[in-house]
């Protein structure tokens, strides 16, 4: 019997599975697919991934394999520079090839313990008290304490538990990819009045190029690159010498969320739990996050030491964050229309953008380092995650690895006692916060402000359960 069974193994599930043998759970991840995608679609990690990856010790592998770009002309494609001074020493996106992410992720969670199956299908989920039996296509019965549905926008774990996906279907399609042009810059910016489509340069001749889909046949095949031509000679009256694609997809502007996380011992995650256009390149990025969130969680009921409401948690701070996305993204879709008020709306957005605290409140959105939990009254950094600061010896994010919690004590009066067993204690005066001590929790996040151990007990307890024993020593 296995401690978690993961359905699907992309960016979502691979992370689940390593944040999960974190913490020694036995985790099986069932992927339908038995060979990779065929296109080598590029997806940007914003900088609130690129943080997990630091926190985990993945960036370095993670940067070998992409492409840093500024932090900057997300929001609806409109061309803003990145704000100075981003809070993240790791102010960039990196675009990187979805086949390589899901390999390391995959890799580094087979590394860590997690077991992996390709060509397994999920056809039925029954639950009782004590567990989970998954029922394969080809007949064969698992058993798990828990199940996680990171099975895509056509869940079937999502369907099978009868979750309702309310939202709006698909109005428009679109297609996207890159590819080389043969036409100089100045012919591509003259003809960029039309918001019907857009070519953004990557760089040695290589563009982002989207074009409506309308007219192009049957939307379950990949598109060509002959596709791409045609409807650039139906919209711009010029196909630009486009050529060489490096990928080529197609999607629609389906927007949906999930009515619940959790049903029972099941979870969904991922694009399991929401949909949405990818403008703003955010979907992979949300799944990634909803992996951190819940791994510990999880990992922590299964355990034994998860204080009782824990596990909810995961549904009462990422539901929220998934409706804003989808909110942001309907904003930003309707900012690419043509019609003369979105285009009106469109040009006084663009004006704005130009004060500094407009265009950070909206990157910031977009690359989720706005993001603050609702977890009490407090200090605003209450809930909020904590920047990569450098401390006495090497960095902040190094000391969390492992995905467990962490009391940073500028103090050095304070103790983690009885909770040492899952939240690692450091004493460093020298570290530069405007408060005497930090609680973070396993994801980052800043769960206690303060200098008082009674007050620290009570939120150790709150998040890291009852004492395992105590320790004064420390």
């Amino acid at each position: 019997m296995f401690d978690v069974i993961i359905v699907g193994c992309g960016p979502t599930g691979a992370m689940l599975a390593a944040e999960l043998r974190l913490h020694d759970v036995r985790v099986l991840v069932l992927e339908k697919e038995t060979e990779p995608v065929s296109f080598v679609r590029i997806v940007g990690l914003h900088i609130r991934s690129l943080e997990l990856m630091a926190m985990r010790g993945l960036l370095d592998r993670v940067l070998e394999h992409g492409r840093k770009r500024p932090a900057g002309g997300f929001f609806a494609a409109i061309d803003k520079p990145a704000p100075e001074n981003l809070d993240s020493a790791h102010a960039y996106l990196l675009g990187i090839p979805q086949p390589v992410i899901v390999r390391l992720l995959t890799e580094h969670a087979i590394h860590l313990g997690a077991q992996v199956r390709h060509g397994r299908a999920v056809a039925g989920l029954a639950q009782d008290g004590e567990g989970v039996t998954v029922e394969l296509a080809d007949g064969e019965r698992l058993r798990s304490r828990y199940v996680v549905g990171c099975d895509g926008a056509r869940s079937t774990v999502r369907k099978l538990l009868g979750v309702g996906f309310p939202g709006e279907p698909s109005r428009t399609e679109t297609l996207m990819g890159e590819m080389h042009v043969g036409v100089p810059p100045e012919e591509i910016a003259a003809k960029m009045t039309d918001r019907r489509f857009w070519l953004r340069p990557f760089g040695e001749g290589v563009y982002s190029v989207l074009v409506p889909a309308a007219g192009v046949g049957d939307r379950a095949k990949p598109p060509t690159i002959e596709d791409f031509q045609r409807q650039l000679r139906a919209f711009a009256g010029t196909d630009f010498g486009v050529h060489s694609p490096r990928w080529l997809s197609r999607f629609g502007d389906a927007t949906r969320l999930a009515e619940r996380y959790r049903v029972g011992r099941a979870l969904l995650a991922g694009d399991a739990a929401h949909i949405h256009p990818p403008i703003g390149g955010q979907g992979l990025n949300l799944g990634i996050q909803d992996a951190v969130n819940l791994g510990w969680k999880l990992a922590a009921e299964i355990r034994g030491w998860a204080p009782e409401t824990l596990l909810d948690t995961y549904e009462t701070e990422r539901h929220p964050v998934a409706a804003a996305v989808l909110d942001n993204t309907r904003a930003q879709t309707e900012l690419s229309s043509t019609s003369p008020g979105a285009q009106a709306v469109r040009r006084l957005l663009t004006e704005l953008m130009d004060l500094d605290e407009v265009n950070r409140h909206l990157i910031e959105k977009i690359t989720a380092i706005d993001l603050r939990y609702d977890l009490g009254d407090g200090p605003d950094l209450l809930g909020r995650r904590l920047r990569d600061l450098d401390l006495a010896r090497g960095r902040l994010y190094d000391q969390l690895h492992h995905g467990r919690g962490l009391l940073l004590d500028r103090t050095e009066r304070l103790t983690v006692g009885g909770w040492a067993d899952r939240v690692d204690y450091l004493a460093d005066p020298t570290a530069a916060l405007d408060f005497p001590c930090v609680l973070l929790r396993p994801d980052g996040h800043i769960a206690w402000i303060g200098d008082d151990q009674r007050d620290l007990d009570v939120h150790l307890s709150r998040w890291f359960g009852n004492p395992a024993r105590v320790d004064q020593s420390q």
